[in-house]
């Protein structure tokens, strides 16, 4: 995480909030999985509003009637398609999954039922995000191969994924019963110290002697993982390659990441018949000449799925800019944070425009909010790791409480599931929208209201509109 830029971005958003963090812990009543309306006209409206009054609650039912308005309104055109979606999540760090795994196995199981189950209580996460050994976000670094300094094991003959089955893998399995389908991006924070230039966990590069044998480090970590039934549908190159002073850290410039991609990787997991999709980058949007300059080289750009992306800085547009330059390969976007200096009523608005609609109109398969969950002290982190990052969820022994970043996501993942794809909406003035169809026919349209005055707008689809007046400072999602 590049924090002190991010702190500073939320800080302006708190200057202007002028609500508190509002947690709640008891399950957000009156959620309910949208119904299928049998083509009766009718549309369902869930809402959160920033002040966190009403959290994810549905609405008033609306209803279509014939005829189309000619103001004010959001046309949403089925028929006109893009990318298909992915899903929706969080990322599964180290101390996230320690915190679930520590609960009651009663709380336990209704909690992972509520996140990934499919039922009118569950806010249906597809997607999830975990670290390939630990990021900063568990109580200390570790690859799957430390060892002593002065040795090396190019073999990678000692590797063992054993730090990862007291918690992550045990929770993932109890995901995986619920979701058989939910897909997993593994990220790297860093390779074993002994195969970097400064021999640390924090910072340093690869070194180029050290290639294939961090190639064939991929390869174990995949299939140590299906042996354990967990399989692993995507990999980053390295979280963050362009920030060495989280810790763990890697620095690897465009330059050394195509040629590990192209010299290394691509070919090992070619020969290992290893199906896991290869992604680039996962670092902030100032910088698309990044993945664009590898999708530049054809012997790089044959084993490459797509590129994956944050906003600490940059603009969400920069995604198209990725797309325009390589359209036949694939967006993803797996990292956005809540801090503990921010409040509910700014970070829903910005992560709401950004993270979901922004990012879905921008080509992304998959919109990410960090960390799952932490404590009530932002914990557990690495000595030097992220100090403020606010899980979606906080856990104090057997208490769990929502965070913003629950109902961000939520607002998504309850209603789009993978195998979604997103559709045609037009732009309107102050409503920033994208909709979406569900591979059960349904439209889906998320609406963000971020002025201070109730909007009223109309829906066009089909030759058929619907009237609705969305509150100041409210998301709203539209299902029919």
């Amino acid at each position: 995480m590049n924090y002190k830029r991010n702190i500073t971005a939320f800080s302006l958003i708190a200057l202007v909030s002028i609500y508190a963090q509002c947690n709640k812990s008891a399950h957000p009543g009156g959620s309910a999985s949208p119904p299928s309306f049998a083509g009766d006209g009718s549309l369902a409206v869930w809402i959160t509003k920033s002040d966190s009054s009403v959290l994810l609650k549905k609405a008033n039912t609306l209803r279509f009637v014939p005829g189309t308005a000619t103001s004010a309104a959001i046309q949403v055109d089925s028929a006109q398609a893009f990318q298909g979606i992915d899903g929706f999540g969080y990322t599964l760090t180290g101390g996230s999954a320690s915190l679930i795994n520590q609960l009651n196995s009663s709380v336990k199981a209704a909690l992972l039922r509520e996140l990934f189950g499919n039922d009118e209580n569950s806010i249906s996460i597809s997607y999830l995000r975990v670290s390939v050994g630990a990021s900063d976000l568990d109580p200390a670094a570790f690859s799957y191969n430390d060892l002593p300094a002065g040795q090396t094991d190019v073999q990678q003959d000692q590797f063992s994924i054993a730090p990862d089955k007291k918690d992550l893998i045990p929770v993932l399995k109890s995901i995986l019963a619920i979701n058989p389908k939910i897909k997993i991006l593994a990220s790297p924070w860093s390779p074993p110290a002994w195969m970097k230039d400064n021999g640390a966990t924090k910072g340093g590069s690869l070194k180029r002697e050290y290639h294939e044998s961090y190639a064939r480090y991929f390869v174990k970590y995949i299939q140590a993982m299906k042996a354990e039934g967990i399989t692993i549908d995507a990999l980053t190159i390295q979280n963050e390659p362009l920030h060495p002073g989280n810790n763990p850290s890697l620095l690897m410039l465009a330059d050394q990441q195509r040629d590990f991609i192209k010299e290394a990787l691509g070919p090992a997991f070619k020969a290992a018949d290893i199906k896991t999709k290869i992604i680039l980058y996962d670092h902030n949007l100032d910088r698309p000449d990044y993945p664009i300059s590898i999708l530049n080289d054809p012997e790089a750009k044959k084993y490459i799925d797509g590129s994956a992306f944050h906003l600490y800085a940059g603009n969400v547009n920069a995604m198209s800019q990725v797309y325009n330059a390589h359209p036949d390969k694939n967006l993803y976007f797996t990292e956005q944070w809540t801090g503990s200096t921010s409040h509910f009523n700014g970070d829903l608005k910005w992560h709401i425009k950004n993270v979901v609609i922004g990012t879905m109109k921008n080509w992304s398969r998959v919109a990410l909010e960090w960390n799952l969950a932490s404590d009530p002290a932002y914990k557990p982190h690495t000595p030097g790791g992220c100090t403020q990052c606010k899980g979606a969820l906080t856990i104090n022994g057997d208490q769990v409480n929502r965070n913003v970043g629950y109902y961000i996501i939520a607002h998504a993942s309850k209603f789009v599931p993978d195998g979604s794809r997103r559709v045609s909406s037009t732009e309107l003035d102050g409503l920033s929208n994208v909709a979406f169809v569900t591979p059960q026919g349904k439209k889906v349209l998320v609406v963000l209201n971020e002025q201070n005055m109730d909007k009223a707008f109309s829906i066009n689809f089909n030759g058929q509109q619907a009237s609705y007046t969305i509150t100041a400072n409210t998301v709203a999602t539209i299902v029919w």
